[in-house]
Parts: structure tokens; sequence; C-alpha cells
């Protein structure tokens, strides 16, 4: 592993399966968007009604109460965002921390053994 660590190549696979991840976790966002809030959004929809024409914030609680399988499907989609966001604002500001970076090594050289077996090859290349 350390013959790895002065490669340029392997320093920009690493930062290409870096790149993957954050994609992924972006889509995987947008799926939980686009499958959950709608659900959650559609049980609200009696909740909402109310709401527009006289919103308090004892409204909002009592739609969230009496509505708890929307209400979790919203905070799904709310906190998995959330997670993201921050996960990539530390990325951005502090670097990635060295265990990640250490996975992310240990990915690529695992990837490199299998060769073009492996799914992300082709990303990675």
């Amino acid at each position: 592993m350390e013959q790895f660590d002065k490669d340029p190549i392997f320093l920009e696979q690493v930062q290409k399966l870096h790149r993957i991840t954050v994609y992924g976790r972006w889509i995987f966002v947008a799926c939980s968007w686009l499958l959950f809030a709608p659900i959650s959004l559609w049980n609200l929809r009696s909740e909402i009604a109310l709401w527009r024409q006289y919103f308090t914030w004892v409204a909002v609680r009592y739609g969230i109460y009496h509505h708890p399988f929307a209400s979790v499907g919203l905070a799904f989609c709310i906190g998995s965002t959330m997670a993201v966001l921050i996960w990539q604002s530390r990325n951005i500001l502090f670097g990635l921390p060295e265990p990640e970076k250490q996975r992310l090594e240990n990915q690529v050289y695992r990837i490199r053994e299998q060769g073009e077996t492996h799914p992300l090859w082709k990303s990675i290349q």
C-alpha cells in the first residue's frame, strides 16, 4: 500500500472514487425526495389545505402528530439532505478526514486488485 502514496495515477483514482461517492449520496437524496416526499405530502393534503387558510404552529404540530408516517417520510428526506450537506461541507472546508482517505485508498487498491471484473473499474480509470 505504501508504494501507491506517491503515485499520481493512484491519487487521481482516489479522487474519482470520492467524486463517485459524492454523486452517489446526492442521487440517494434525490431518490428519497422523489419517492417519499410526494407520498408524505399527499397524506398531509388535508392539513396543508388547513394551513393555507389558517396557518398556526399548533395546526402544524397537530398535522405532524396525527400523521406519523408522513412526518417520518418528510423527516427522512430533510435529515438525509442535511446529513449530506454537512458531510460535503466538512470535506470542502477541512478536507477529507484521515480514516476516510484510508478507506478510499483501500477501496481503490481492492478495485485495482480485482481488475476489470469490478463494477467500478471503468469509473476510476
